[in-house]
């Protein structure tokens, strides 16, 4: 029997292929450099990371040295003193290129409120509209659409021809779906659907008074629209109720959707023939906008960032391993593993352009995007917000009801964290 003598890391992470396989990458490299370390992986369901990690305080018991951290986490992270600042280490000790090496979209969420910096980017979103491009540019495909409803097919720009194109490819006898969402209530892509919907129809979550305000009439047509696309329209499979978005983002790699808005990764999945059926027949454009005179095309800027958990007894050896995992070699390896890199470098490397389209679109997306709320008492709001959408979709509520009810508790989360004006 071999003795392993080696001093162990230990990250955790969310659930998802293409963080395994980079990590597991990226862990090689690193023992390369370190033959006396490695970097053992633990990957946990989203809700369950939380849980653990911020919610349990995990972060402070030493069970691990590198957490994988979401940004809507960040500010609670922050605020309860889960994750160690990494300033002194950047000051002298920098990752290459940093900090120009990334978008300043790509540094400003892990930024505390004190200044400090909690970690570095590792996966990028952003969301983007995702096609099947070898049905929109069949010439019997367009020929039909044209006579059909009158103009040319073509990426939707608003959500009412979004919703035609989802009528024309819906074809239950052919086993396709006009459009896929990941409806699951897990706080996750759930949520992030509707504030894409009530964003680019020009609304906002609350005022500057910090009152909610998603439960206007923008915020009802945004979720009445989201609703309907299973329900009245029938162009979503009624399994999307079921999947988050890495199941979402595998089922549309299997070839049974025609579109959907999904994180810009699930364009890389569909590229990947051990996984894929529709290799080389996938593009990306910008996500629809709201039909009227407020409608914008929006993304969310969500971003999974490496920190050291403020437990870990190994941080200057954790911190060499998040700086050697941020060089241009190794984020462009994140992307080619199935992740989405967060470098300049990355986005614009020749290579992984050809493999994956959309990263030609990236930058422009980055360019009017929108984030949740950046306080600790975010994820408290999230969850109100999952359950709404989700009392919603499972026609437990009416619209109406269910966003109105969700108001009234965010308003008390708002409230009794000092943001609110309390009635008199």
């Amino acid at each position: 029997m071999v003795m392993d003598n080696k001093r162990s890391l230990k990250l955790i992470s969310r659930e998802f292929a293409g963080f395994e396989a980079s990590f597991a990458a990226q862990a090689g490299h690193f023992a390369g450099l370190h033959p006396d370390w490695r970097v053992d992986c633990d990957y946990a369901e989203i809700h369950q990371l939380y849980d653990r990690m911020i919610t349990a305080q995990e972060a402070k018991s030493g069970d691990y040295d590198l957490f994988l951290c979401v940004t809507d986490w960040l500010p609670e992270a922050i605020r309860d003193g889960l994750l160690i600042p990494l300033d002194e280490y950047l000051q002298q000790d920098p990752p290459e290129g940093w900090p120009d090496a990334w978008s300043p979209s790509m540094r400003g969420l892990q930024t505390g409120a004190d200044g400090s910096i909690y970690g570095i980017a590792y996966h990028d979103g952003p969301e983007m509209f995702i096609y099947r491009s070898d049905l929109f540019e069949d010439q019997a495909e367009r020929r039909a659409f044209a006579e059909q409803y009158g103009y040319e097919l073509d990426i939707p720009s608003t959500w009412s021809q979004f919703l035609d194109v989802a009528h024309f490819f819906t074809r239950p006898e052919q086993g396709l779906s006009g459009a896929l969402v990941a409806a699951y209530p897990d706080g996750h892509n759930n949520v992030y659907d509707f504030l894409i919907h009530l964003w680019s129809r020009g609304g906002e979550l609350v005022t500057k008074d910090w009152e909610p305000a998603f439960h206007s009439a923008i915020g009802e047509e945004a979720l009445q629209f989201y609703v309907d696309l299973l329900h009245k329209h029938k162009v979503v499979p009624m399994q999307a109720l079921e999947m988050d978005s890495v199941k979402s983002g595998n089922h549309f790699a299997q070839g049974n959707i025609a579109m959907m808005w999904n994180w810009c990764g699930f364009a890389a999945v569909a590229e990947m023939p051990e996984v894929s059926r529709i290799v080389g027949k996938v593009k990306t454009g910008l996500i629809p906008r709201g039909d009227g005179p407020e409608g914008r095309h929006m993304s969310l800027n969500i971003y999974w960032v490496l920190g050291i958990p403020a437990g870990s007894s190994n941080a200057d050896m954790a911190y060499q391993f998040l700086k050697e995992t941020a060089s241009a070699e190794m984020d462009k390896l994140t992307s080619l593993s199935g992740g989405n890199g967060t470098r300049l470098s990355t986005w614009r490397d020749p290579e992984v352009r050809a493999l994956f389209s959309y990263y030609t679109n990236i930058e422009d997306v980055h360019r009017n995007v929108n984030s949740p709320l950046p306080i600790p008492e975010y994820p408290a709001i999230n969850e109100v917000l999952s359950q709404m959408v989700d009392d919603a979709l499972k026609l437990r509520k009416t619209v109406r009801q269910a966003l109105d009810d969700a108001a009234d508790e965010v308003a008390q989360i708002l409230q009794t964290a000092g943001y609110a004006r309390k009635e008199e």
